[in-house]
C-alpha cells in the first residue's frame, strides 16, 4: 500500500475561513456574559450591601440586549433576526441532526437566544418594580409595596431561570462544538468559522449603520421619556418628614427613629410610658408628651406602604416598642453578629443611623447601607 507524499500533503490549501461573527455581535456577547455572571453572583451571594453592583451590571445588561436587538435588525448577515430565526420545523430537524451545520445561529441557539434575552429584559423590569414598591426607588416608585414583594419574588424566580438557561447553553455549546468539531467559543472570539460543504452560509446582507443608529437613538428616546413619565408619579405611601420637636426631643438621648418603624399601638404605650423608658425617666410636660403621641401615632407603620414599615409593623409582646425585638428587624439582620452591633462607632443595634445613612427618612434604601470602619481600640 502506498503512503502519502509528505511534498503533496505539505501542498494542500489549507480549509477556508469566514467572517461569520462581527465585533458588534462578538462584543455585545462577552459583555453579556460577563453582567450575567457578575449580576448572578451579587444577586445570589452579596445581599444588600451589592445592591448597588448588581444594580449597575444589570442596568448593562439591559441595554446591552437593547443594542443587540436593535443589530438584529440593522446589522449584517448573522446578526439578523430574519438569518437565524426558524419555525418548529427546522428545530426538530436540527435536534434530529437532519439539517446540516449553521454558520451562525443554528435554529435550537437562535431560540435560547431568544430566551436569554428575554429572560434580562424580564429581569429588568421586575427588579425595578421591586426597587421601586419596597424602597421607593427608581420609576417605579409609586408601584406600591404589593407590587413590589410579587416582583422581587417573581425577579428571583427568573434569576434561577436564567442560570438554568445559562447552563443549558453552555451544554449547547459543548455539544455542538463536539458533533461539529469546532470550537464554537473560540469562534466567538475571532469571528470566524471553518467553511464547509453543505454548510447552511449566513446571509450577505451589509450593516446599516445609519438606521442602527436612527433606531439606538428612538429606543434611547423611548426609555428616557418612558423613565421621567414614571418617575414623575406621585408616590403615595412614603413615611412622614421628621417634626422637628420630636427629632429634638428624641435625639437628645438617641437617634429620632421614624414613626414608621413601629405601629400606632406601640409607640402610644411608649409614650404614656415614658418615667419608664427602657430603665431610665424621660418624662416630658403634658403639651410635648401629646404633641409627640399625636404625631407618631399620625404616623405609624400602618400609615406608610414601604418595606421596613411592612417589616415592623409586628411588635415583639414580650418588648412592646423596641424596634431590634420585632420579629421584622431580626430576619432582616440574621446575619450580623451581635459583636458588629456592639463595636465603636456603632456601640448598639439600636443606632440605625450608623449603617443606614437615611436612616432618619424611614426608607432605609439599600443603596444608603455603609457599615463605618471599626474604631474599636
Amino acid at each position: 500500500m502506498s503512503t502519502p507524499d509528505p511534498a503533496q500533503s505539505s501542498s494542500m490549501p489549507p480549509a477556508s475561513t469566514l467572517k461569520v461573527w462581527d465585533r458588534f455581535v462578538r462584543l455585545s456577547h462577552w459583555v453579556l456574559v460577563g453582567c450575567l455572571a457578575v449580576a448572578l453572583l451579587s444577586g445570589f451571594f452579596g445581599g444588600l450591601p451589592r445592591l448597588a453592583l448588581h444594580l449597575s451590571v444589570g442596568i448593562a445588561a439591559l441595554i446591552t440586549v437593547l443594542l443587540r436587538i436593535v443589530w438584529g435588525f440593522t446589522g449584517p448577515g448573522s446578526a439578523r433576526f430574519s438569518d437565524f430565526l426558524r419555525g418548529p420545523a427546522a428545530i426538530i430537524a436540527h435536534v434530529r441532526g437532519r439539517d446540516g451545520r449553521h454558520l451562525g445561529h443554528n435554529p435550537l441557539g437562535a431560540l435560547m437566544v431568544l430566551g436569554l434575552w428575554t429572560a434580562v429584559l424580564a429581569l429588568a423590569v421586575t427588579g425595578g418594580l421591586a426597587l421601586g414598591g419596597l424602597y421607593k426607588i427608581g420609576p417605579f416608585a409609586a408601584g406600591g409595596f404589593a407590587l413590589g414583594h410579587l416582583s422581587r419574588d417573581i425577579h428571583e424566580l427568573l434569576a434561577f431561570a436564567l442560570m438554568a438557561m445559562v447552563i443549558a447553553h453552555l451544554g449547547g455549546v459543548v455539544f455542538e462544538s463536539q458533533r461539529n468539531r469546532e470550537n464554537l467559543a473560540a469562534a466567538m472570539v475571532t469571528g470566524k468559522k471553518q467553511n464547509r460543504d453543505g454548510d447552511h452560509l449566513p446571509s450577505s446582507t451589509q450593516a446599516k449603520l445609519p438606521a442602527s443608529l436612527a433606531l439606538a437613538l428612538v429606543v434611547a428616546v423611548i426609555a428616557v421619556t418612558s423613565y421621567g413619565t414614571l418617575a414623575g408619579r406621585p408616590v403615595a405611601g412614603l413615611p412622614g418628614a421628621m417634626d422637628q420637636t420630636v427629632a429634638e426631643e428624641c435625639s437628645a438621648c438617641h437617634m429620632a427613629f421614624p414613626a414608621s418603624l413601629l405601629p400606632a399601638e406601640a409607640w402610644t404605650s411608649l409614650v404614656t410610658s415614658l418615667d419608664q423608658h427602657f430603665g431610665e425617666d424621660a418624662s416630658l410636660d403634658e403639651a410635648t408628651t401629646a404633641l409627640i403621641a399625636a404625631w407618631l401615632v399620625a404616623h405609624a407603620s400602618q400609615t406608610a406602604d414601604t418595606l421596613p414599615a411592612h417589616a415592623f409593623a409586628q411588635s415583639d409582646p414580650q418588648a412592646v416598642g423596641q424596634i431590634t425585638a420585632t420579629p421584622g428587624w431580626k430576619a432582616i439582620h440574621a446575619d450580623m453578629p451581635p459583636e458588629q452591633f456592639a463595636r465603636a462607632p456603632i456601640y448598639t443595634a439600636a443606632n440605625c443611623a450608623a449603617c443606614h445613612k437615611d436612616a432618619e427618612t424611614g426608607l432605609f434604601s439599600p443603596l444608603a447601607i455603609a457599615l463605618p470602619k471599626d474604631k474599636t481600640p
